[in-house]
């Protein structure tokens, strides 16, 4: 903020002045003052104890008295032991005010030609399923993560890769060849990923039936996996697919593209989107070119049985298969090809992997076979490790097809806030489009800052009916006092009040008043802070610390029925340049704001 800086410095010249001893920026350690305290900006003043050899309280009571008389931004202090609380001069506050109102885009650094190249990738479905809440959570801290990136003055790549082959994906379509009598999304009139998961759930409950009559046999649950005819075909089927045989490849593109166009309705509805898809059909043959390559140079090894190895027992891990003694890829060799063509189309300075906390190992052993293969993002990536996502029922299950369903989850959302708006009037007066608009960005957005408001790292249960809520942390109270800014200044507007470009700085306002324009203020070092730790959550809070500041202002003071003017435009511009804060930061969470409701 400008005001600290300003201090900062004039505190460095009263050390220097009352002490004769340089200090750097770094020693001056202000921070906002504890709300039972009087003041704005708290001095920490035990690192100059050793210049003063005073204490700490008369080292406080002169280095304020310095500043009372030689900075104009500092009006009064207090001091409380070793910290100096600050009052900050009134012309201060609204002169940061209009500098703020000058800015159409506070807060958001803007993107030169050299800014540093990020590539986030997130999604990273499977084409045997549709996106479930568990991937919701997923997208939406990937799409977050990457306009906070963006607004840290970083150009962005948003990646997907799609795990579209492998044994999973064989189930689906054996469960398909055998059971399912030509169905296509259009005869059954079903999305195609919601048919494919159908028949994934079909496969396993079949797959159960047989193995319990071989267990009833006598044999173990992995032998009667080993000996079910069921996957012995799909392992079959792989084969097949590998060999590159033209029949089974055409059924996988045919069900693929059917999953693809369904996966495309999800993204659009959920508000997310990519600008580079990779698919592991593609990746994972130029994952085992990159691993044969390694071999070569002594980076891996070949066991006895054809398997290849690396040794990252000197990292302190164990061995990490490459590849299995037949030539077929695991997952780090796909994730190596995919790493390799991604290095080839773009110049990436930091690759950011938003997957589960279940992955931590995955990734950590990922980053040093990548450093070891010459990649130079390698040794830098970042694992945005998240935690899962659950029910107050507890966890979900795809197999058991016990999961919710993202598409559903959506649905519901929109249908909730729907009649939640209706019963308490929030829809009166508008038109069944602009109801129906208003009912989708407020379930979606109830949606999205639920999920977004925690802690990435944490687990988290999701609680529909808490999300949907007009009071509390909510999306739709933070919505909603957006709305209400926006009716106060069309109303200013009606009446003819045309807003200042920058307000005069010759007249009182209230603490109060004084507090909101710091907070907004905030905003800029909150993305800073939200680029730094990866953490969406610290955009949702502040966003709600904000609106939750502005709701007491706005019930506690005039606005349009103010009579001195000074004071009316005064509180107008404020209005205005919270509810231009509140719409960045929500749009850094990927959530719309409705100016009426």
């Amino acid at each position: 903020m400008i005001i600290e800086q300003q201090i900062a410095g004039s505190v460095i010249a009263g050390i220097k002045e009352l002490y004769g001893a340089d200090v750097t920026p770094a020693q001056v350690q202000l921070q906002k003052t504890k709300k039972e305290f009087k003041g704005h900006l708290t001095l920490v003043v035990f690192p100059f104890l050793r210049m003063s050899k005073k204490s700490p309280e008369q080292t406080a009571q002169e280095i304020g008295e310095y500043l009372v008389k030689n900075e104009p931004a500092v009006s009064q202090y207090n001091v409380i032991k070793g910290f100096l609380n600050l009052t900050v001069a009134c012309s201060c506050w609204i002169g940061l005010l209009n500098s703020i109102q000058a800015d159409k885009n506070y807060g958001i650094v803007p993107i030169t030609e050299n800014a540093p190249l990020v590539m986030i990738e997130y999604s990273s479905p499977n084409t045997n399923k549709p996106l479930h809440l568990g991937h919701v959570r997923n997208n939406l801290l990937g799409y977050s993560l990457s306009k906070i990136m963006e607004a840290n003055g970083n150009k962005v790549i948003k990646t997907n890769i799609v795990n579209d082959r492998g044994i999973h994906i064989c189930k689906s379509m054996l469960a398909w060849q055998k059971w399912g009598n030509g169905a296509t999304p259009e005869s059954t009139g079903k999305k195609g990923d919601h048919l494919i998961g159908d028949f994934y759930v079909l496969f396993s409950n079949k797959l159960k039936e047989e193995t319990a009559a071989l267990e009833a046999k006598g044999m173990t649950k992995e032998e009667a996996e080993a000996a079910s005819p069921l996957m012995q075909e799909a392992r079959e089927m792989l084969r097949k697919w590998e060999a590159g045989d033209k029949e089974v490849r055409a059924l996988w593109k045919m069900m693929n593209d059917w999953v693809y166009a369904g996966f495309d309705e999800t993204y659009k509805m959920l508000g997310v989107d990519f600008d580079k898809i990779y698919y592991e059909s593609n990746t994972y043959l130029e994952g085992k070119k990159k691993v044969l390559e390694g071999l070569e140079k002594g980076i891996f090894y070949r066991r006895e049985d054809g398997s290849v190895w690396a040794d990252l027992r000197n990292e302190g891990l164990d061995e990490k298969l490459l590849l299995r003694q037949d030539g077929t890829s695991v997952y780090m060799t796909q994730d190596i090809g995919t790493a390799k063509l991604r290095f080839d189309d773009y110049p990436i300075n930091k690759m950011i992997y938003v997957v589960g906390n279940e992955q931590n190992y995955h990734f950590q052993v990922l980053s040093i076979l990548l450093d070891r293969l010459g990649f130079d993002f390698g040794k830098g990536l970042v694992h945005f490790s998240y935690g899962m996502v659950e029910l107050p029922e507890g966890k979900m299950k795809s197999r058991e097809g016990t999961v919710v369903d993202a598409d559903d989850l959506m649905e519901e959302m929109i249908r909730t806030a729907r009649e939640i708006s209706q019963e308490l009037g929030k829809l009166d007066g508008l038109s069944k489009e602009e109801a129906e608009d208003i009912a989708r960005m407020v379930g979606l957005g109830s949606l999205k800052y639920f999920i977004l408001k925690v802690d990435p790292r944490k687990n988290m249960t999701f609680n529909p009916k808490e999300s949907i809520d007009f009071n509390g942390n909510t999306g739709p109270f933070i919505q909603y006092t957006y709305a209400r800014i926006c009716s106060v200044l069309r109303k200013a507007d009606e009446q003819g009040i045309v807003l200042p470009d920058a307000l005069p700085t010759d007249f009182e306002i209230s603490e109060k008043e004084e507090g909101l324009i710091q907070m907004v203020a905030d905003f800029a070092q909150v993305v800073k802070e939200a680029g730094e730790t990866y953490s969406p959550a610290c955009i949702a809070n502040y966003t709600y610390d904000l609106v939750k500041e502005y709701n007491q202002f706005y019930h506690d003071f005039s606005i349009l029925r103010e009579t001195d003017e000074k004071l009316k435009e005064f509180r107008l511009v404020l209005s205005a340049n919270v509810a231009k804060v509140v719409k960045e930061g929500m749009a850094l969470l990927g959530i719309e704001v409705p100016e009426r409701m």
